[in-house]
């Protein structure tokens, strides 16, 4: 597994931050970062295309070093 971030340009609510149990939500000044780890580049990729789908712009995805 892979430990990633995930910032989006958009403050995402408890409801929607539900659809990615894996990961943790934190929410500063109308953007969030989705922090937690993948186990591939498909779930990686998923949850991009479920968040551009909803019209979120994401801004930054980083993988965070062991």
């Amino acid at each position: 597994m892979t430990r990633m971030m995930i910032r989006v340009d958009a403050e995402i609510s408890d409801e929607l931050s539900g659809a990615f149990p894996h990961l943790t939500a934190r929410t500063q000044r109308a953007t969030t970062t989705l922090t937690g780890e993948m186990t591939d580049q498909q779930e990686l990729q998923g949850v991009l295309n479920l968040l551009n789908s909803l019209g979120i712009e994401v801004v930054e995805v980083v993988t965070i070093p062991d």
